[in-house]
């Protein structure tokens, strides 16, 4: 079997199909649940901490007030990398800071996500259980099958019984 047989029939695996139909509708969902927490969830939530000034995508914190002195690192300039004890380095374009809002909202993505993977599963196995459930429908015998009992039940009774 030649290595391009052997790619096709590895390819064409029932499981490998299934794989990467689930990683394409799994992004499709995830940029829903994106767009969902974004634009539908997190407006009223900033609309709500903004009123004290707190949003989730600015929230950052500056080392300097952590250790009460300003930080020398070099700062990149214009996305350009800069010379550290004679090595070409990139260096965040404010390294005094970090900005933890992002990673907030990163969070609570997943969370949702997870969330609603939980209830879409949870659906899905309701579902199922449901057609398990459901009772079969009781199949009446036909006419040929009650007519051979009833052929099988007469020799029984005429035929002689043996002493054991």
């Amino acid at each position: 079997m030649s290595l391009l047989q052997e790619f096709k029939a590895f390819a064409m695996r029932g499981n490998v199909v299934d794989l990467a139909v689930g990683v394409v509708i799994g992004g499709a969902f995830g940029k829903i649940i994106s767009s969902m927490v974004g634009d539908i969830i997190m407006p009223p939530l900033n609309l709500i901490t903004a009123r004290s000034g707190l949003t989730f995508n600015s929230l950052s914190l500056k080392y300097s007030r952590i250790f009460g002195s300003e930080i020398s690192l070099p700062k990149m300039e214009g996305g350009k990398s800069v010379l550290i004890d004679g090595k070409e380095q990139m260096v965040m374009s404010d390294p005094d800071l970090l900005k933890y809002g992002p990673f907030l909202q990163a969070a609570l993505d997943f969370v949702i996500v997870a969330f609603a993977l939980f209830m879409a599963i949870k659906v899905i196995n309701s579902l199922k259980k449901k057609q398990e459930e459901a009772p079969a429908a009781s199949v009446e015998p036909t006419e040929d099958v009650l007519l051979l009992r009833e052929i099988r039940d007469s020799l029984l009774k005429s035929a002689p019984r043996r002493a054991d």
